[in-house]
């Protein structure tokens, strides 16, 4: 008989990590054990405080209810939980744990078999000026391809000089820009900041205003002299009909999609599906979580085949996360088959 239980883990980082919703610490997540005739399957639920749609007083009473009623089976509970984006996420990857070859095996290809890699961006935190240019070195020196800075928490000239310094050194050929202001601009402003931005060659920036102004991110989308990427601004939104509508109104050039926050991989495969239909690009991110998680987003991004670097490069900054065969290596994140795991299912 089918059974299932969960608990709570809090991730350390290893230095505190500056964002424009201010500087972490900790990161709450939660595990979801399934266990079938003698198999264990296990999945990250990453609730994110402060972002995640499910970030709700009931998450925890959610989770019990989940674990109580595992008989329904996934596809009636991942509708149960529409409005538990970071549940039906863990669901997924607990159930597909249950019946891997082994429960961190998900999705087999050449990526778990150690033959290809994942091509990331390098993240810089955002905090002084001293300490981001010393990420930016070392991600140089790491050999990445494509870099993406947090922007909008220090001073806008500050981080205007970064990008000069960058750009100084390497052109937009040898070194691909991404930046993220996590909603930071005003949308009287917006424009004027995106068109100094767009002097340094950039990728793309992702949720220049803060979630829910359709209007002015539509029009910000329509005139940008960069690309913009919508992140934040898909978080909440639950429905197909309401999906189809946002990529309608707002249009953006990108979208950015987290699987624990827009509903796993069926999540994940809604947006990508609409998007492609209108010719808007993506990628995906993860968001914090421990490497499990991570491992479950790595895996399913492989078999996605996007040309795009993606945003995996997250696994590194705990100091309590779980010892995993995920290792990053010259701008790409790679499975090592001879690195075991230390997770106890």
């Amino acid at each position: 008989m089918i059974s299932a239980t969960y608990h709570k883990y809090i991730l350390n980082f290893k230095n505190p990590s500056g964002t424009s919703r201010g500087v972490l610490t900790t990161k709450e997540t939660w595990f979801i054990h399934i266990e079938n005739q003698g198999r264990k399957g296990v999945g990250e639920c990453g609730v994110f405080r402060g972002l995640s749609a499910d970030d709700r007083p009931d998450f925890e009473e959610k989770l019990k209810w989940t674990c109580n009623n595992i008989h329904l089976g996934l596809e009636a509970l991942l509708i149960a939980l529409i409005e538990f984006p970071s549940i039906q996420f863990g669901l997924e990857m607990a159930f597909k744990s249950l019946v891997g070859e082994t429960a961190f095996t998900l999705f087999p290809s050449k990526f778990t078999s150690g033959e290809d890699a994942i091509p990331i961006n390098g993240l810089i935190w955002m905090g002084s000026a001293d300490f981001m240019k010393a990420q930016i070195k070392d991600k140089l020196e790491a050999d990445f391809n494509c870099i993406k800075m947090k922007i909008g928490a220090i001073d806008f000239q500050t981080e205007v000089d970064l990008l000069k310094s960058i750009r100084k050194e390497f052109s937009a050929s040898e070194i691909e820009l991404r930046v993220d202001a996590n909603g930071a601009f005003q949308p009287t402003e917006a424009l004027e900041k995106l068109k100094i931005l767009s002097d340094f060659n950039l990728h793309s920036i992702e949720q220049p205003i803060k979630a829910g102004q359709i209007e002015a991110m539509s029009s910000l989308c329509e005139h940008t002299p960069l690309p913009i990427a919508l992140d934040e601004e898909l978080i909440g939104v639950f429905n197909q009909e309401r999906k189809v509508k946002l990529l309608n109104l707002i249009n953006p050039q990108y979208i950015i999609l987290k699987p624990s926050l827009v509903g796993g991989f069926q999540g994940s495969d809604s947006w990508i599906s609409l998007a492609e239909k209108k010719a808007i690009g993506w990628w995906i991110t993860s968001a914090l979580e421990s490497n499990i998680g991570l491992n479950a987003i790595a895996q399913y991004t492989y078999t996605l085949q996007s040309n795009l670097p993606q945003g995996l490069g997250t696994g590194g900054l705990f100091t309590n996360n779980f010892d995993s065969p995920l290792e990053v290596k010259a701008g790409k994140l790679q499975y090592v088959k001879d690195k075991n795991w230390n997770y106890n299912l």
